[in-house]
């Protein structure tokens, strides 16, 4: 059951006039949007944050920011990368188990055959991420995806998977962080995987990642104090789970929310739906839509991977703004020559 429950968890696994660092003035904090209403709603909170005496000002500790990762942050298509990740773990892991070669859905994740691991249907799909991410000590692990993503690359473009981060939402996270914004990550997909790469990639550190978590436990071995993973399933820090992780990690409600899919709703809903008459801190809910098939991909109400359906259709009757991709990024990835 616990490793069944894993494998659901990991599937569905940037100016103002006060108090900020970096005054808006001729420089544009937000170089790879294009102008429009999008940009403009997001500088409009900004600067109204940490703008004294404006009515949407919001005092320095309650700037708490939260972030999606997947589809968010980096692409998600054709795979969650982690998922990625856990096939090119069993592919390494299969010198020893040789069995495998005849046993799904090892037998599938080992000859690349993608449609015939996705029959085998979430049992299938949990035992591939069981191997790969537990029964071994955290240091074993981080050291396995910090070596996947010094090597790997995305079996569509060709690129490390590290640099398939969106160009405009890391000016987004530095433009927040300007503006003594706090930035977190709030992702379905696991924890230890994401706190690996969160510090280097997108400024965030270990302790500002909140993700879907298996338990673990601690060992002395040859006396060196030693913690290691286990298959049961801690936190699914997906759609009505993201509140929970950031009730659970982070004890303060965020006045910004950022997803794309519908695994982000409840995340949004929570961030942006006032407790009663008191509650007159702004508050800001962004939605990245998928719409530019040319740069990146184009997917929302249909996607297996990061559908959008019922988040679509709530951001109207809530006035979060939603990024059209293809119409307010002038730029996907930082290197230039992948968006050509």
């Amino acid at each position: 059951m616990h490793i069944k429950q894993l494998g659901t968890a990991l599937l569905v696994v940037v100016c103002g006039l006060s108090g900020s660092a970096i005054a808006q003035s001729d420089t544009d904090p937000l170089p790879s949007w294009n102008d429009g209403s999008t940009k403009t709603a997001i500088t409009r909170f900004v600067t109204n944050a940490t703008q004294a005496g404006s009515s949407g000002f919001i005092p320095v500790e309650k700037r708490i920011a939260t972030f999606d990762n997947d589809g968010t942050l980096w692409a998600e298509q054709p795979l969650y990368f982690q998922a990625i990740f856990a096939i090119d773990r069993v592919n390494a892991m299969a010198k020893d188990h040789p069995e495998w070669k005849d046993e799904e859905p090892f037998k599938s994740a080992i000859s690349g055959d993608i449609p015939g691991l996705m029959a085998t249907g979430m049992e299938g799909l949990a035992k591939i991420i069981a191997v790969s991410h537990a029964d071994m000590t955290a240091d074993e692990f981080s050291n396995s995806v910090q070596e996947w993503l010094s090597s790997a690359k995305h079996p569509a473009t060709g690129m490390p998977f590290s640099q398939m981060v969106y160009q405009p939402m890391l000016e987004l996270l530095d433009y927040m962080r300007a503006n003594d914004f706090k930035t977190y990550i709030v992702s379905g997909g696991g924890i230890d995987f994401m706190r690996v790469f969160t510090e280097e990639i997108y400024g965030i550190p270990p302790e500002q990642v909140v993700g879907s978590t298996i338990d673990a436990k601690f060992e002395l071995r040859d006396g060196i104090p030693t913690i290691v993973k286990t298959p049961k399933l801690v936190l699914n820090d997906d759609k009505a789970g993201k509140p929970v992780g950031i009730y659970r990690h982070i004890g303060r409600r965020p006045v910004f929310a950022a997803g794309n899919s519908d695994g982000d709703l409840q995340m949004l809903q929570y961030t942006t739906i006032p407790r009663g008459d008191e509650d007159k801190t702004a508050r800001f809910g962004l939605y990245v839509h998928h719409t530019d098939d040319k740069r990146e991909w184009a997917y929302d109400r249909e996607s297996h991977i990061g559908k959008l359906d019922k988040g679509l259709e709530e951001a109207k009757q809530r006035g979060w703004t939603v990024i059209d991709m293809k119409k307010d990024w002038r730029t996907i990835y930082p290197d230039s020559a992948a968006n050509d």
